[in-house]
C-alpha cells in the first residue's frame, strides 16, 4: 500500500441520489448532475458517469505525468502531447470491474522514446498507482 508521505492537496466531492443523482465539490467548483447510461440498464440522460469522471481525471494526471517525464529527459514534443483515457466496465464474478487504455499523442517524438515516456508515467501517475494491481491498464502511444 502506498501512503503519502505529506499531503499536498486534498478534495471533497459529495454524490447524492446515486447513478441518477449529482455530485458536487465542498468549494463549489465542480457540480455535475449524473445519468445511468442506457447500456447499464438506465434512461441515459443529460448527465455524466462515474466512468467519464474517472476518465477525465485519468487522463488530465497523466498527461500532467507525461509532461513532466519529457522534461526531465529534454524531450519536446513537435505539438501538444494529448491523453485519451477509455474506460470500460463490465461483469466479473462477484460485482463489476474496469478495464483502462491510455491512448498518448506526443507528436513528433520517436516511437521508442515516446513508449519510454509513457512507461515513466505511469510509474508517476497518482491514477496509475492507485490501479496497479486491480485494473487492467493497456498503454498505446499513438
Amino acid at each position: 500500500m502506498m501512503t503519502p508521505e505529506k499531503i499536498l492537496y486534498e478534495t471533497e466531492v459529495t454524490a447524492t441520489g446515486g447513478r441518477d443523482g449529482k455530485a458536487a465539490s465542498a468549494d463549489g467548483l465542480l457540480s455535475v448532475s449524473l445519468s445511468l447510461p442506457k447500456s447499464l440498464g438506465g434512461p441515459g440522460g443529460e448527465g455524466t458517469n462515474p466512468e467519464q469522471l474517472f476518465a477525465a481525471g485519468y487522463a488530465a494526471c497523466f498527461l500532467g505525468a507525461v509532461k513532466l517525464v519529457a522534461r526531465t529527459r529534454k524531450v519536446v514534443p513537435a505539438d501538444e502531447p494529448s491523453v485519451t483515457a477509455k474506460v470500460a466496465m463490465g461483469p466479473v464474478p462477484v460485482g463489476y470491474a474496469l478495464a483502462i487504455e491510455l491512448k498518448v499523442s506526443l507528436p513528433g517524438v520517436e516511437r521508442s522514446v515516446a513508449e519510454a515516456i509513457v512507461a515513466g508515467a505511469h510509474e508517476r501517475c497518482p491514477y496509475s498507482n492507485a490501479t496497479r494491481g486491480n485494473i487492467d491498464v493497456k498503454l498505446t502511444v499513438i
